[in-house]
């Protein structure tokens, strides 16, 4: 998509002098700090990711650390941030590393690729963001701006397409080093500018190019975007089983569990759950406790 290569100066241009100065970006965070930070930030806002992502690198400064202590303990440090099988994916690469790289993050995408809990966005993030290498790297933001920038719609599809990553990729700069910062760049233009609710084009570097703009920012037409419900779901309860187990020095019994939600099916509904997705331990006697 040769025409859309004045994007690559103007984006990236912003990014070096808008950046925000997140631990994971600095030299010393290493490939394990950006693999941890890409873990973390899915789906969970950076305000929320940074006092766990310091106290993590601070506990287990490299997989091997990780790898040697139980999946349990990678839950319980975990805390609120939600989604906590992200925890257990972490845990499992880690011991991956530690067993099969002697300990360090692999450079290749393929081996990235081939750990367990890792898809392509991540094994591609990694490989772009620790590593300088040229990749697409398709995450929500970097979605939004390319689906308003060049194909003039507001928001991309619900899940990643085909035809977005073939935009991705026409999009990609040639040379390696620049398609590393162009991949950080178009996601901070969208994580800062080009947001989902109040995108502020008088302050975005190419709004002159931005097809939507050009448009007319014309609305929505796909389907329903997805909101974030929360209160009264499974996962809330979830949650809240959680909570307990994280925060116990012992087994806990199922009355303590209980006692979290007042409505009885979709608690076990949701324990079971939880014991399902490997979170959860049952033992004799009717306790539980985070994975050993």
């Amino acid at each position: 998509m040769s025409e859309h290569r004045d994007l690559h100066s103007p984006v990236i241009d912003w990014f070096d002098e808008n950046a925000r100065d997140l631990p994971w970006r600095r030299p010393e965070a290493g490939a394990w700090g950006v693999m941890v930070s890409e873990f973390m930030l899915q789906q969970t806002p950076v305000s929320r990711v940074l006092p766990v992502y310091e106290q993590w690198l601070e506990r287990w400064p490299d997989p091997a650390a990780l790898a040697a202590e139980p999946p349990g303990e990678a839950v319980r440090a975990w805390g609120r941030l939600g989604y906590p099988r992200r925890a257990l994916r972490l845990h499992a690469a880690a011991t991956a590393i530690a067993h099969l790289h002697d300990g360090h993050v692999p450079t290749e995408h393929a081996e990235l690729l081939a750990l367990p809990g890792i898809g392509e966005y991540t094994a591609a993030a990694v490989a772009s963001f620790a590593y300088g290498q040229r990749h697409a790297v398709l995450d929500t933001n970097v979605r939004r701006v390319f689906a308003r920038a060049v194909t003039g719609v507001e928001y991309p599809p619900n899940a990643t397409t085909a035809a977005e990553r073939k935009v991705a990729q026409r999009l990609l700069p040639a040379d390696e080093a620049t398609a590393a910062r162009w991949a950080a760049a178009t996601m901070e233009l969208g994580a800062l500018i080009c947001t989902a609710r109040g995108p502020e084009c008088v302050r975005c570097p190419i709004a002159k190019q931005c097809a939507w703009r050009l448009a007319g920012s014309p609305a929505h037409e796909g389907p329903p975007r997805r909101g974030q419900t929360y209160a009264g779901t499974d996962r809330q309860v979830r949650g809240k089983l959680l909570a307990v187990l994280r925060d116990a020095t012992a087994p806990v019994p199922q009355a303590a569990l209980d006692a979290v939600w007042h409505e009885p099916v979709q608690r076990a509904r949701a324990l079971d759950g939880l014991v399902s997705d490997g979170l959860v331990e049952p033992l004799a006697g009717g306790v539980y406790r985070l994975p050993g």
